[in-house]
């Protein structure tokens, strides 16, 4: 009868493992090391992932329970993005009216509206307000922002007004330079606001960006009409006309700063510029 071997190191005979496991082994602890480090290498745009998941969780109720996928307008619309937010009612509402207006008179290639983080955003381009170089409202860009502040008038948000032009330089007497332009024209249509539609002036403030935030390349003429414009911003609730920064508060009654560019001030400023502006000649290149 032979004799069991008991220095046997492996095999089947369950003293021990057998040894191809070792390499076996080795291979899998390779593997997971190879795909570690493949996923390291990925990227992943977290910002627009997490929009991504806010979204999905509030159509389908995953955190309140109980809700049912339902119609969403913004998405039919295509208006969800990187700076996106969910509108409350009374602003889609006013989108929507705002919308109907512009097909109405065909001015879907000059007045734009989107709804952003800050708020709805309604853009008008150079043409429709002013003409090359100035800052007074044309009779057309009038009749528009009577339309829109009689929309806008009974809207209990703050309203921003933001001027912007091309990177054309300008150099005249009355507007040395592209920031005097922009902030005079965003600055008109808050005087307009005020003396010709009864709006608060605490609800308002300007801002001139002059052509440092464009919307289109202003390597071409079609770029460069895009990027002079001016935004009428109606903020949403977290925001205030204190330059535009969140509140504290979720509602308007945060009292404006004194740098608030709409205070009791505003109309003597705003005479003065135009005072000056009346005494001088046009000379120098103007904006486009």
């Amino acid at each position: 009868m032979p004799r069991n071997n008991k220095n046997n190191d492996g095999g089947d005979d369950g003293s021990g493992s057998p040894a191809w496991m070792t390499t076996f082994g080795d291979m899998m602890t390779l593997l997971l090391v190879f795909f570690v480090l493949l996923y390291s290498f990925s990227s992943m745009d977290v910002e627009k992932f997490k929009g991504f998941i806010s979204a999905l969780q509030s159509q389908l109720g995953i955190l309140e329970g109980g809700q049912t996928i339902s119609e969403n307008p913004n998405i039919d619309a295509g208006t969800l993005g990187q700076d996106y937010a969910q509108a409350p009612q009374n602003i889609r509402e006013i989108m929507r009216e705002l919308n109907n207006y512009i097909e109405d008179n065909n001015l879907s290639d000059r007045v734009d509206v989107e709804n952003k983080r800050k708020g709805l955003v309604i853009s008008l381009t150079g043409e429709i307000l002013y003409q090359q170089g100035r800052a007074d409202i044309r009779d057309q860009g009038r009749e528009v922002l009577a339309m829109i502040s009689d929309i806008l008038r009974d809207v209990p948000n703050d309203i921003m007004i933001e001027g912007h032009t091309d990177d054309v330089p300008i150099r005249t007497d009355e507007f040395p330079s592209n920031w005097e332009l922009s902030t005079a024209r965003a600055v008109n249509v808050i005087k307009f606001l005020i003396e010709e539609r009864n709006f608060e002036p605490a609800r308002l403030s300007a801002a001139g960006y002059s052509e440092y935030r464009p919307v289109a390349d202003n390597d071409t003429a079609e770029g460069r009409a895009e990027n002079r414009r001016v935004e009428v911003v109606v903020l949403n609730s977290q925001y205030t006309v204190n330059n535009g920064s969140e509140a504290i508060e979720p509602n308007n009654t945060t009292a404006p700063s004194p740098n608030t560019a709409a205070d009791s001030n505003i109309n003597n400023s705003v005479e003065t510029q135009n005072d000056r502006a009346n005494n001088t000649e046009e000379g120098g290149n103007i904006d486009g």
